[in-house]
């Protein structure tokens, strides 16, 4: 598999997708390879897991907040989420994560998620805006951190999802 390092940073080949699937809980039931080769985790300490496992602290809550309130309504979401390792390094992705429906019953089952290396581009723009609103959320809660987003897209005169597809 591609994946290069550069300082405590992995990026893998564009043409490559890191895919995972979980239960309603967010506990991780499948991982591909290339998840388990850039997470630095064998599968047997995936599977089972939760997926919040890879979470790094740089991420701000509410943009977990927004990615679960979607998916839990059924509804697919993108998002650029920065990943940590298990030794620490770090890894960023451009996510598509869609409800996993049982076809006979209707009802939500787990979640999928699709993630590609992001652009360049879109790293650049969205970092400084998860710093501002982990700063905000380390005064005003997940609340002031959505609020700065909101406002944020606003004054783009953007909806969240053509914001982060603008930067595919």
């Amino acid at each position: 598999m591609s994946i290069t390092q550069r300082g405590d940073e992995l990026h893998f080949d564009e043409n490559l997708f890191i895919v995972s699937k979980t239960d309603l809980q967010g506990r991780i039931t499948y991982a591909n390879d290339l998840f388990i080769q850039i997470s630095g985790y064998q599968e047997k300490e995936l599977i089972g897991a939760p997926h919040n496992i890879l979470r790094h602290p740089d991420m701000p809550k509410a943009i977990f907040k927004i990615l679960w309130e979607r998916v839990q309504a059924g509804n697919e979401v993108f998002a650029y989420v920065k990943n940590r390792t298990k030794s620490n390094q770090y890894y960023w992705v451009h996510a598509y994560i869609t409800p996993i429906i049982d076809t006979k019953t209707k009802q939500l089952i787990g979640y999928h998620s699709v993630r590609r290396a992001p652009s360049a581009k879109g790293i650049e723009v969205i970092a400084p805006l998860y710093k501002k609103m982990l700063d905000a959320e380390a005064r005003g809660g997940i609340q002031a951190s959505r609020t700065l987003l909101d406002n944020t897209l606003s004054q783009l005169k953007v909806s969240y999802d053509a914001f982060i597809l603008s930067y595919e």
